[in-house]
């Protein structure tokens, strides 16, 4: 839940509550607006003080709530590399049998979604081609056999045939990644005012040096292999990540990954069960918490947090994502999104790209 939906959820089932017992009148901003301030009118100051420690205290629940989305996060950018986004392009093509088409992805998550126009034309190269696709789950050896023939075949019934598969199994275009916004994750924020946010971009910003003392100065480039889970099996994934390895071996990013969350620690910028948590660079390529609401209602009989990824893992289990330069890191904006397609920067710090010569 973004904030903007929880402040109406909190101007319908609380604001009467908190004004019959204080004595005050509470003026909430308007739910599509930025301002997130809450106006206190009352006869004394004790019970304006009164009001605003009830009003806190909702907050601070609402924000430990995991109803409550990640507003921010810090990332490191790997849409950059457009080689890397055409194999995204190319992964979730191939899972979902869109073959030689381009897939747009949800429109809800980032503005790559498909256009009545774009929808028109993919549909125009479906009814141009047949394919056939052979599923077999084989229950006993824990994999999927994924055959895909030449045509044989009408396209009406292979491809209801193919979206009945990937239904089964949990899969559908909204859990993919979208490629334009792909990234490793170092830390998730919950940044729910003015304040919080540009104390998290004056944290990012004054810490540039000592990032750059743990990268001793030097660019760090990363390896992409394989697949994995992050919790549970493939089976019931929840999460599908690509392992990230750091060429060379040194430790580095780890150690500038390290210093950034002590950062934001330190500044009181992170919940306690987060700065628990030990850093685990990964980049997420499927996830089923962005499922539509529409699909999870349709679902409803079924498991709609998790996904049999067996087939997935199948065929892209070993595969070589490729190496690639880390050029820089950034506070990014969830939700919202830049020309290019990624997260809308708050701040970023530049990473070195040259050696540097004493």
């Amino acid at each position: 839940m973004k904030l903007e939906k929880y402040l109406l959820l909190f101007r319908e089932s609380t604001r009467r509550q908190i004004e019959e017992e204080t004595g005050v009148k509470l003026i909430l901003p308007f739910a599509s607006s930025e301002d997130t301030c809450v106006v206190i009118e009352g006869n004394s100051i004790e019970s304006v003080n009164k009001a605003a420690a009830k009003i806190k205290s909702v907050i601070e629940e609402a924000i430990k709530s995991p109803s409550l989305d990640y507003s921010h996060f810090i990332s490191l950018p790997l849409a950059i590399h457009p080689e890397l986004v055409d194999k995204l392009h190319s992964f979730q093509n191939t899972i979902l049998g869109y073959s030689g088409l381009t897939f747009r992805g949800n429109s809800d998550n980032d503005p790559e979604g498909n256009s009545s126009d774009d929808k028109d034309d993919v549909d125009e190269q479906l009814e141009n081609q047949n394919v056939e696709v052979k599923f077999e789950v084989q229950d006993n050896r824990e994999h999927v056999r994924v055959q895909i023939d030449a045509p044989r075949a009408n396209y009406d019934a292979t491809e209801n045939s193919r979206l009945q598969i990937l239904s089964d199994l949990g899969i559908d275009s909204s859990i993919f990644i979208k490629p334009k916004t792909f990234h490793l994750t170092v830390l998730m924020l919950k940044l729910w005012n003015k304040e919080r946010i540009a104390a998290a971009t004056e944290v990012l910003q004054n810490i540039s040096s000592k990032v750059y003392d743990a990268l001793e100065n030097r660019p760090v480039s990363v390896r992409l292999k394989g697949l994995e889970c992050m919790r549970g099996s493939p089976a019931k994934a929840r999460v599908v990540y690509a392992p990230v390895e750091e060429i060379g071996g040194e430790g580095r990013l780890l150690r500038a990954c390290q210093v950034i969350i002590k950062a934001y620690k330190e500044a009181g910028l992170v919940l306690d069960k987060d700065a628990q948590q030990p850093p685990k660079l990964h980049a997420t390529l499927m996830n089923a918490r962005h499922r539509k609401w529409s699909l999870k209602k349709k679902k409803k009989n079924k498991s709609s947090d998790s996904f049999d990824a067996r087939g997935v893992f199948l065929r892209f289990g070993s595969e070589n994502w490729g190496d690639y330069l880390i050029r820089e890191v950034h506070l990014s904006q969830r939700f919202k999104f830049s020309e290019t397609g990624y997260y809308h920067c708050c701040a970023s710090v530049p990473f070195p790209e040259t050696m540097q010569v004493d």
